[in-house]
């Protein structure tokens, strides 16, 4: 193990040299033998790490969201070359450079922190085997062997037997007890952390194998850190339950605030975006401008929820601008469909209904009566040396009565084909 511990002491030591820092912080505040100066220093060289790591999370939000918005494309380049492999491969690393993805970005954070567990773990050891590592030296190694988590010494595990525990001046039952319950709490964060990820910020309307894989993960993980867990010095699973409820936090703070297209967080956070600019008439926060100057730019290529968003903001006359600020409109309301073609709130013109055969008889019969009681009125109206000439033409008069009654019965106007005689 001290082989090892020197092969690594360009980390171990660093890592040492952190948590005696922060020892000395708190050991001035709850004493130097205490668990509270130990186990405090152990969470904040865990907040240290985590932030130094932002950079690496934010990178790891961007390249999942860039796995998952190609999963569509990797779905067709694997139906498309599915019987060969080779192929296959260099069709995928084609996709990842054209579109600037690295699948390994998403595992950066993890990582990034495994020589830190590393380097603590052996930490741990040596102080569990009574060996001075790093910048800790006899005193503060006397000191950190004292010092007890809830009845737990710092260094003992699960496995240890009843000598070691008791050499270290704790009971077996209380190291179990103690360790059983962090190795629990400490896979249950990661379960909910991971089933948070997939029920809140998963685009729902993309099913690949890969929303598969990650299910499975779900329950990978927790069983893996349970497994593994009962190895762990209680002082590493201090470490280890402290960055996972980290993880926990920023993840509900990144679903929160910036979700992820198509996910139920996304429809969440634009309903309470529209109830806030259509309660203030304007886009506050920089956040908020930047997605919705995103979604403007998508144009008819946005998803469902961005659609609503974009229709309520335009019911209530308002409309969002291509910088991510909102204005009055006064022109009519533009509403999306679902292929997201705009249309305004003009309605329609209909065509007229199709009138009946009765309808239409009626109609005929209707306007003949309004024109022979206009020529009746026009005959009334004319003087008496016109009346000889008007009885010249009663003739025709008559015929086009005949005419009317034809047209009333519902039979064309106009010289009828006659008929073919009957075969006999």
């Amino acid at each position: 193990m001290d082989t090892i511990a020197s092969l690594f002491s360009f980390i171990t030591t660093p890592v040492s040299w952190v948590i005696v820092q922060f020892h000395s912080v708190y050991g001035a505040i709850f004493g130097p033998d205490t668990g509270w100066a130990w186990g405090l220093s152990i969470v904040s060289l865990v907040i240290l790490i985590r932030i130094c790591l932002i950079p690496l999370f934010v990178k790891q939000i961007k390249a999942t969201r860039a796995m998952q918005t190609l999963q569509p494309e990797m779905k067709k380049i694997q139906e498309r070359y599915k019987n060969d492999k080779q192929r296959q491969s260099e069709e995928m690393m084609k996709l990842y450079k054209e579109t600037g993805t690295n699948p390994l970005s998403s595992c950066l954070p993890i990582l990034a922190q495994s020589p830190f567990f590393f380097a603590l773990y052996h930490v741990l050891n040596s102080i569990a085997s009574n060996d001075t590592i790093g910048v800790i030296n006899t005193s503060l190694l006397e000191s950190a062997q004292k010092a007890h988590i809830v009845g737990a010494p710092l260094a003992v595990k699960f496995t240890d037997s009843a000598s070691k525990v008791e050499a270290l001046g704790a009971s077996l039952t209380d190291v179990r007890v103690v360790t059983a319950i962090m190795i629990v709490l400490m896979s249950a964060s990661q379960f909910f952390t991971q089933r948070q990820l997939m029920t809140k910020n998963v685009d729902t309307t993309v099913k690949t194998p890969f929303m598969q894989q990650q299910k499975m993960l779900m329950y990978v993980f927790p069983v893996m850190f349970a497994v593994f867990g009962i190895n762990f010095p209680v002082g590493v699973l201090v470490y280890w339950l402290t960055t996972n409820v980290w993880t926990m936090g920023q993840q509900m703070y990144v679903i929160h605030n910036n979700p992820t297209p198509g996910s139920k967080a996304q429809a969440a956070y634009l309903e309470r975006l529209h109830k806030h600019v259509t309660t203030n008439g304007k886009v506050s926060r920089r956040r908020d401008k930047v997605i919705v100057k995103a979604i403007v730019t998508k144009g008819r290529d946005r998803n469902e929820f961005e659609r609503k968003f974009i229709n309520g903001l335009s019911k209530a006359g308002l409309a969002a601008q291509t910088d991510g600020t909102v204005i009055k409109s006064d022109t009519a309301a533009a509403v999306e469909t679902e292929d997201g073609t705009p249309t305004t709130g003009t309605p329609k013109r209909q065509q007229p209904k199709r009138q009946t055969k009765a309808q239409r008889q009626s109609a005929a019969a209707k306007a003949a009566e309004e024109s022979e009681q206009k020529t009746s009125l026009t005959k009334s109206d004319e003087p008496e040396d016109a009346k000889p000439a008007t009885a010249a033409k009663k003739g025709g008069a008559k015929s086009g009565s005949g005419t009317r009654s034809k047209a009333q019965s519902g039979q064309r106007k106009g010289p009828q084909r006659p008929k073919s005689p009957s075969k006999k």
